[in-house]
């Protein structure tokens, strides 16, 4: 079965609530690198499919071999869509799918824009949402995870001994640990920090997602040594 990269965006632009034979996995992520292999953001499937069909990207489909290596195809929209045809009748379980009344078709994990250069941001930004990603959603002072909305943003030394609001100073806290350390530090409480408060190299936002079984192959794409390390 050919796939038309038409039929794709008429299935994508149904409307919410529309009869829907399209799959959750439209809420999978898709990593994006820059022309020259480098990781710059993360986006849904949505995104990566329109841009698929639109020929600003490719697919970076990676295999693993039984020694452990890693090989890759650079693919089109054609080519991935005749590969998912043949994984969906040999290797189903690898892939999340997008199911239409039409067609089916596999979630790439990885696209590579074809006429983008620019460097990936470096600096990652100082909000909640990092703080809470680097932390792991996990109490710095007891270790116990929880919900987001269990959890506040505590001053390591408190801001009226001079602590300042930046990486190396603010970490994830439980309520029942806020109020028993109180404006002291922690040595003060006589408490310890599970981890030392560091700014992250990367979005620890990805770091949370590579724990995702789906995403294995994301790593290699974000690890510097990968790109830094002398070919021998």
């Amino acid at each position: 079965m050919t796939i038309e990269p038409g039929q794709l965006h008429s299935s994508f632009g149904s409307a919410p609530g529309a009869a829907s034979g399209i799959s959750p996995a439209l809420n999978a992520n898709v990593l994006v690198l820059n022309r020259f292999y480098q990781a710059i953001r993360v986006i849904n499937v949505r995104r990566a499919f329109s841009m698929l069909f639109r020929d600003l990207a490719e697919v970076i489909h990676i295999e693993t071999d039984t020694a452990g290596q890693h090989h890759w195809q650079n693919m089109d929209f054609t080519e991935w869509a005749e590969l998912s045809e043949l994984k969906r009748t040999f290797e189903p379980d690898q892939f999340d799918w997008i199911h239409t009344v039409r067609f089916q078709i596999a979630v790439p994990r990885i696209i590579r824009l074809l006429g983008y250069d620019k460097l990936p941001r470096q600096d990652v930004k100082f909000n909640r949402r990092n703080i809470y990603a680097r932390d792991s959603n996990k109490c710095q002072y007891c270790g116990k995870k929880f919900a987001t909305t269990d959890l506040s943003l505590d001053h390591v030394v408190p801001r009226s001994q001079g602590g300042k609001a930046n990486w190396e100073n603010i970490v994830c806290c439980c309520v029942k640990c806020n109020v028993k350390k109180g404006g002291r530090t922690p040595t003060q409480a006589n408490m310890h920090l599970i981890t030392k408060p560091i700014k992250p190299k990367r979005s620890p936002v990805i770091n949370i997602r590579l724990a995702d079984e789906r995403y294995k192959s994301w790593k290699q794409f974000l690890d510097n040594a990968y790109w830094t390390v002398e070919l021998k």
